[in-house]
């Protein structure tokens, strides 16, 4: 629990401290990229080499309704075990207007990166029948390996019911 109220205060005084980086920034679309590498590619299609090349060795990943991975290997085998053998293809889709960006520095020195934002998650059909089953919001801490950009940190919480949402934009 220790590391999850460290990785919080950081991420609030963080965003105190540092101005979210514009969105035609060099940092923005770098993130970004990799943000789409990772989902687009990586969860929307299985694909299991994106997370291998952009996850960190020491990748943690908290979820507010799956708890806490701790490892690489242990993530990328849930992707594989259970994600990749639904039943229905899962897409995921960044709201793009939430997606901020705020820069790590050292010395001046840019390290890292920590990127937040709003996701919705869809079921795909086999007869091709697309749904939302959730939303949610999402922190990512990018860290600059070896001149490599790799996810360290996952959070995914308050995640929404995607029933309940469609419900409440109905009215």
């Amino acid at each position: 629990m220790n590391k999850i109220y460290t990785l919080l205060t950081l991420l609030v005084l963080n965003s105190m401290c540092f101005a979210q980086e514009e969105k035609s920034s060099e940092l923005y679309i770098t993130i970004s990229k990799r943000d789409s590498l990772l989902f687009n590619l990586g969860f929307n299609n299985c694909d299991i080499l994106q997370f291998e090349n952009l996850i960190s060795e020491n990748f943690e990943f908290y979820h507010d309704q799956s708890g806490i991975t701790n490892s690489k290997s242990a993530f990328i085998q849930s992707i594989e075990n259970g994600l990749c053998k639904l039943d229905y293809k899962p897409k995921r889709v960044l709201d793009k207007n939430s997606l901020e960006i705020f820069p790590l520095k050292k010395n001046g020195v840019l390290y890292g990166a920590i990127q937040n934002g709003i996701h919705k998650f869809y079921a795909i059909e086999k007869d091709n029948t697309e749904y939302l089953t959730s939303t949610a919001k999402f922190t990512h801490l990018w860290i600059l390996e070896n001149g490599k950009w790799k996810l360290t940190k996952g959070l995914s919480y308050d995640h929404q019911d995607g029933k309940e949402i469609l419900d409440i934009e109905k009215k």
